[in-house]
């Protein structure tokens, strides 16, 4: 009742958690107009139907439909999965859009980045998107692990067998008219035999030890079983930005007129270069890549500075990407603003496409362009090339405009860049007359890239078994790409987006589950459903994420993995383990934790089983074969509780065996023991009853209490056999080492010691019955008891390869 009492509050208490956290993203106060004045007000005084604000800076207090939008961009990564900021507009979208691609929509939680608009509140409280999120957090409910169900299913056995066998002696006992109090303390005795008492400490020590190695690793898990769980997880169900890529946007591809440059480098670091033809070059040695480089830092309206070990951000994220690929060719903003000032600028909008400024440089006025490259393109007659610049042919055109397809195809986002040299004043000049008459310099292409690590990672996933699938709430071309880069995604496997997931029912999406490796634009209840999918086919679901929109699906999987750097406080609430690095890679050390603890556990539970089977049988034999009680009362409970407990501890710590990240994960409703762990249960349990009966009878001629001493003894040194056999279920003990655990070692001496002073302490004789045994007798016993470790040593080479999982 404690018990239940207090997994009860955990888990309550990590709801509201999970709701509070929600609850901090909701802004306190927001500027409404009402009855045509501006007032500032409580956020939760909002009601549908109000006029809100949204300036650059602020974050939205209510879900609302735009009715005015002025350069507005919004960042709605957390929401949507989506890493670059949202163009807003105030246009009429059809009902059934999917929520990433709702731009006349504010959504409340979100931050805007640039412009300001206005909106309709359309819903306030639960009943916004980051509401219906809060609420489907808070309907998933705590699940057992599939070894927890495994050892409670087991545990529920063993214990109605007891109580069977229990009955059965007593009526046994009865009928021969042994004495009913002792006949009633050896049955309660064999019920506590029966079920190993030690079993909920030594699992929750082997979890938590797992636990303190996964946070050297930086693996944080918030919830002890969800170790295990990882051991059998069979697919990983990964959010794309923040997750598998490293949630910055940055330039990749620079295409001039003569060159193509692969730029290198990774985040905001100015660290990087260009590479063109397989080798690094200066960009100070094409003047093309060089104006290019300085017309994207300064037809740029974002600020990027390092302060004190952090990048201080302001702007539109593929504003800072051009920023960052100038300053890795030496480029910096603020001096360069201060050489070639700004005097004008024409603004980026929905419908021109593109931004324009005018900056002074040596007396000289300059026009840099960027914006859509089929805009740009076809606002240049000319392009630079080789410092010179030349008409644009329609050759050179559909050339350009075949590679801007292909960048886009690749993932990535396209800006086209361009500029011209005006000597009128700019102020006196129409919009169409700055941006027209262009020389072209080239595309930057530019992407979320994917973590370094990660595509070894996936590697090391499909080794062991377990599949990988990206769900996220990005385009289908960006998703497909970069699961292509990652390995997750190949010839034959399907993506499926948003509206294709609402077209099918829940039968044809498990049916083709196996086949999708990619699902794009998708919504929290999406995600929920391709988990509920996936669980219902069988698997073990781990499902990592960062963002808001990912906390239902963290909280409904087998294991919710969240992002400890990029995360946010809701996904991380409602998440089972946390990556303090952000690093996929981590996972693959935790599932390999998993299997390992996994498989010591079985290990521990197989022995304690095993020897509490040879327990119950000698018992119950003896007294079915009319021989006086084998063993007292209280030798049955010290080695059901002191003398197991040391063995199983040390096995719980055995190091991992070889190869346990080669074979494939265990299906989701096996039990704990496969048929061949069951037959050595039985094997090791009827060998120790009959073993130990038999030293009991041989015995018996010398008196009661010698032959009780001589099987209580037996007993335990049968036990200490069995923990030496139960190290491996298919190798050898002299293949597995039998001085690489050394805590075994150490069990087995110091619990053969408790023995000898049971034996041999005048004190603890009289309390246990026993008496002292001669070196003969301790050769006998061991001679006796060292025939379980050689039937299942025997059964190990007859049948090696009915042990693995197939």
């Amino acid at each position: 009742m404690i018990m239940n009492a207090v997994l009860g509050f955990v888990q309550e208490y990590k709801a509201e958690q999970s709701l509070e956290a929600l609850k901090r993203m909701v802004v306190q106060e927001a500027f409404v107009v009402r009855d045509g004045h501006r007032l500032k007000i409580n956020a939760s005084e909002l009601v549908p139907g109000d006029v809100i604000e949204a300036e650059a800076g602020e974050n939205v207090p209510a879900d609302g439909r735009l009715i005015y939008s002025a350069s507005l961009k919004v960042d709605e990564a957390a929401l949507t999965g989506e890493s670059g900021p949202a163009k807003k507009t105030a246009e009429v979208l059809p009902e059934d859009t999917a929520l990433g691609d709702r731009d006349n929509m504010l959504f409340m939680g979100t931050s805007v980045l640039d412009g300001r608009g206005m909106a309709v509140v359309t819903s306030t409280g639960m009943d916004t998107e980051i509401g219906r999120i809060a609420s489907l957090v808070e309907g998933n409910k705590e699940q057992y692990t599939p070894m927890q169900a495994s050892i409670d299913r087991l545990g529920k056995f063993f214990g109605i067998a007891a109580v069977v066998i229990c009955a059965v002696i007593l009526i046994v006992g009865w009928l021969e008219g042994r004495g009913i109090y002792d006949m009633f303390l050896v049955a309660v005795s064999l019920a506590v035999a029966a079920i190993p008492e030690g079993l909920p400490a030594t699992i929750t020590i082997v979890l938590a030890l797992g636990v303190q190695r996964m946070a050297k690793k930086k693996a944080v898990v918030r919830r002890l079983p969800a170790v295990e769980t990882l051991g059998s997880t069979s697919v990983i169900c990964s959010d794309k930005t923040g997750t598998l890529t490293q949630n910055v946007i940055v330039v990749r591809q620079i295409v001039t007129a003569g060159q193509k440059y692969d730029v290198t480098g990774s985040g905001y670091s100015p660290e990087g270069g260009f590479i063109t033809g397989g080798r690094e070059v200066e960009p100070s040695s094409d003047p093309v890549l060089t104006m290019l480089l300085m017309a994207g830092a300064l037809c740029n309206n974002a600020t990027y500075e390092r302060l004190e070990e952090k990048w201080n951000i302001v702007g539109d994220s593929t504003e800072v990407a051009l920023l960052v690929a100038a300053s890795k060719a030496g480029f910096n903003k603020v001096l360069m603003e201060d050489d070639c000032p700004r005097i004008f600028e024409i603004p980026f909008n929905t419908d021109t496409r593109r931004m324009s400024t005018v900056n002074v440089c040596k007396d000289k006025k300059y026009v840099f362009v960027k914006g859509a490259p089929e805009v740009v393109l076809a606002s240049s007659p000319g392009v630079l090339v080789d410092s010179q610049a030349v008409p644009m042919d329609a050759s050179r055109r559909d050339h350009l405009l075949k590679l801007n397809d292909e960048l886009a195809r690749n993932g990535m986002r396209v800006l086209g860049l361009a500029y011209k040299e005006i000597s009128g004043d700019p102020n006196a000049m129409s919009a169409r007359d700055i941006e027209n008459g262009l020389t072209w310099l080239g595309l930057a292409g530019m992407m979320d890239p994917p973590r370094p690590e990660v595509k070894d990672s996936v590697e090391k996933c499909k080794a062991a078994g377990i599949g990988v699938v990206m769900i996220t709430g990005d385009q289908k071309p960006t998703a497909v790409a970069i699961s292509k880069q990652l390995g997750i995604f190949k010839e034959g496997d399907e993506v499926v987006t948003g509206s294709g997931l609402e077209e099918m029912s829940d039968e044809e999406l498990v049916g083709d589950i196996d086949r999708i490796k990619v699902y794009a634009r998708t919504s929290p209840e999406q995600k929920l459903r391709i988990v509920d999918a996936l669980k219902r086919h069988g698997r073990v679901v781990a499902m990592t994420g960062d963002g808001v929109n990912d906390a239902p699906a963290l909280k409904q999987a087998d294991i919710g993995v969240a992002m400890g750097i990029t995360g946010t406080d809701v996904s991380r609430q409602a998440a089972d383990m946390v990556l303090m690095d952000d690093n996929f890679a981590t996972i693959v050390s935790a599932v390999e934790e998993g299997r390992k603890i996994y498989d010591n556990v079985k290990n521990v539970v197989k022995y304690l089983f095993s020897s509490n089977l040879g327990e119950v049988l000698v018992v119950f034999l003896g007294i079915m074969l009319g021989m006086p009680l084998p063993l007292m009362a209280v030798q049955i409970l010290w080695v059901n509780l002191i003398t197991d407990s040391l063995p199983a501890l040390a096995l719980s710590v055995d190091p991992v065996a070889p190869g346990v990240m080669k074979r494939p994960p265990r299906p989701r409703n096996e039990g704990i023991f496969t048929p061949l762990t069951l037959f050595d249960m039985a094997l090791i349990g009827f060998t120790t009853g009959i073993g130990t009966l038999f030293m009991f009878n041989l015995y018996l001629p010398q008196g009661l209490d010698m032959a009780r001493t001589v099987a209580f003894t037996t007993l335990v040194v049968f036990q200490m056999w069995n923990c030496l056999n139960c190290r491996s279920e298919t190798r050898s003990l002299f293949s597995v080492g039998i001085f690489s655990n050394l805590y075994i070692i150490g069990a087995i001496v110091i619990s053969l010691l408790i023995q000898c002073a049971l034996l041999y302490t005048p004190y603890l004789e009289g309390l246990f019955s026993t008496v002292p045994l001669s070196a003969y007798d301790w050769l006998a016993i061991a001679v006796a008891t060292s025939s379980v470790f050689i039937l299942v040593e025997a059964r190990k080479i007859i049948l090696p390869k009915l042990g693995e999982r197939r």
